[in-house]
């Protein structure tokens, strides 16, 4: 019942993650024109056809055949995409005319997608792109089926402990960030078992990541860094093998900024687009670890917070996503905004709010003793 995200912009992401250099919108300058913008600072250029009144009757084609020739005179590409909208896809345009018509010199992956497309959720629009990318032999289909089943768990997912679950949810900022931030801070001083699990989705990571680059060394008498701290635990689904070349960049981007900063990941769940199934193996060592306290960040309703005994912490990116999330148990919710926007155009974790308030925490910890 609420604004969910649309599978034209899942399309324009993941022909992001392709590396595609030009995407063609064959539809109105304004569909999905913030995603649009947004993609210009990951190098992507986003282009319109501008499609009008009279195109919703009389079609677009030629639009698009010189939409798509302009933009390969200019931007000179290799891979390039053409994303359908709702206003191309309910008029039954061609999407691969223009191309065979045109015979241009790089890859150009025609993806028929929309806003209603499937069932709405975002996925689909992902899943179109991965099977026409397969469709012009851009990856293999074993790459593609891996990707397609993420998706589809990802959706399953949000359906049932998401805020894709049909009633309208009201926007939450959950807890005071200063207040869970000095539970943390108290519970590693102390002593206490303390496991950071991060449970991010792709470049969001940059961001996510941030929570577990904290330096706790001071609170804990003798610790040089973090690695000294023997009841601190960092969990996280840093896989560098697996996902498309985009994606395995930022964990391998994360993994080594985080080593330089003291932190060894002691268990790696699997890949930044697994995180619909990695929380199993965080689920299975946090079981082994026995913790006093769990911080997941990202995707923390993927976990299955509801069969761990200890006190719990969610970092989300959705304001919609707190209620649910103290609905399966966790004991406090934290509210990042504007991931995406935060982390479009970088390859270096970047500030979060709740990572520099636990930093703050420690400082002011320090002072007052």
């Amino acid at each position: 019942m609420h604004p969910r995200p649309s599978p034209i912009a899942a399309s324009l992401y993941t022909l992001r993650d392709l590396n595609a250099d030009v995407i063609v919108m064959h539809g109105p300058h304004g569909c999905c024109f913030r995603t649009g913008r947004l993609l210009e600072s990951d190098g992507v250029r986003v282009v319109t056809t501008a499609m009008a009144e009279n195109d919703f009757i009389l079609g677009a084609g030629e639009k698009l055949q010189e939409t798509l020739q302009e933009a390969y005179d200019t931007f000179n590409p290799k891979l390039m995409g053409i994303v359908g909208t709702c206003a191309s896809m309910i008029i039954g345009e061609d999407l691969k005319e223009p191309i065979e018509n045109l015979g241009l010199d790089c890859v150009i992956l025609p993806v028929e997608s929309h806003g209603g497309f499937g069932e709405g959720d975002n996925t689909e629009g992902a899943i179109a792109v991965l099977n026409a990318a397969v469709e012009y032999g851009v990856i293999p289909q074993e790459e593609a089926d891996r990707q397609n089943e993420m998706l589809r768990l990802a959706t399953h997912v949000e359906k049932t402990r998401g805020m894709a679950q049909g009633k309208y949810i009201k926007p939450n900022f959950g807890d005071s960030k200063e207040k869970v931030a000095r539970i943390i801070v108290k519970a590693i001083k102390e002593g206490k078992n303390v496991a950071f699990v991060l449970n991010a989705k792709k470049e969001t990571s940059y961001l996510f990541a941030d929570i577990l680059n904290c330096d706790f060394s001071p609170l804990v008498d003798g610790a040089e860094s973090n690695k000294d701290i023997e009841n601190l635990h960092f969990i996280a689904n840093l896989d560098e093998n697996i996902g498309l070349p985009r994606i395995r960049q930022h964990a391998v981007n994360i993994t080594k900024e985080l080593n330089e900063t003291g932190i060894d990941i002691e268990c790696i769940t699997g890949g930044l687009d697994e995180y619909p199934i990695t929380p199993r193996k965080a689920e299975e060592y946090l079981k082994e670890i026995k913790p006093d306290l769990v911080i997941v960040a990202g995707v923390p309703h993927a976990l299955y917070v509801e069969e761990l005994d200890c006190e719990t912490v969610a970092v989300t990116d959705g304001p919609r996503l707190v209620q649910p999330l103290n609905e399966l148990g966790y004991s406090h919710v934290i509210a990042e905004l504007d991931a995406h926007s935060k982390t479009l155009g970088i390859d270096s974790i970047v500030d979060s709010d709740f990572g520099m308030m636990i930093r703050s925490v420690i400082e002011w910890e320090l002072e007052e003793n």
